[in-house]
Formats: C-alpha cells, sequence, structure tokens
C-alpha cells in the first residue's frame, strides 16, 4: 500500500465520520441553544435543565438516523476497507 492510496483512504475514513456525526451535533448544538436562551430569557439556572432535554434529543436522533449511519459505514467497509484488507487494491 503506497502513501496516496493509505491518505485516500483516511479521507474516505473521516469524510465518513464526519457526514454520520452531522445530525447528531447539529441536534446538540440546536437543543442547547433552545434551552439556554429558555434559561436566559426566564432566568432559571438549573443544571439538569441542560443536560436532560439535549439528552433526550440526542437519543431521538440517534434512533432515528441510525439506519442511515449504520447504512452508510456499511458500503464505506464493503467498498473501502474490506478490498484493501482482502489485497484487491
Amino acid at each position: 500500500m503506497d502513501e496516496a492510496l493509505f491518505y485516500d483512504t483516511m479521507r474516505q475514513g473521516l469524510w465518513v465520520a464526519f457526514v454520520i456525526s452531522i445530525p447528531i451535533l447539529s441536534v446538540a448544538l440546536i437543543s442547547g441553544l433552545v434551552v439556554g436562551l429558555f434559561q436566559a430569557l426566564t432566568s432559571i439556572q438549573e443544571m439538569t435543565l441542560t443536560f436532560v432535554p439535549k439528552l433526550a434529543a440526542i437519543i431521538g436522533v440517534f434512533w432515528i438516523t441510525m439506519n442511515f449511519m449504520s447504512e452508510t459505514l456499511v458500503s464505506f467497509f464493503k467498498a473501502t476497507l474490506v478490498p484493501l484488507i482482502a489485497g484487491g487494491f
């Protein structure tokens, strides 16, 4: 395996990781902003108020996008990693 193939495989793997993490990270950001805005407007400074809704939103989005995530990873493994491991550059 030469350097170009190694770096291309690493680039593809990082891109897949980025694409898979977008839904969860975006929902965590949006729910954190909404809860933070709610706390600022109502002057409620409860630590669990930020944690519980964000965790619930992340779990919900993970449950909804689980099929997309697993299909993306499986296709990456089948198209890229398995042929490299089997020796079919």
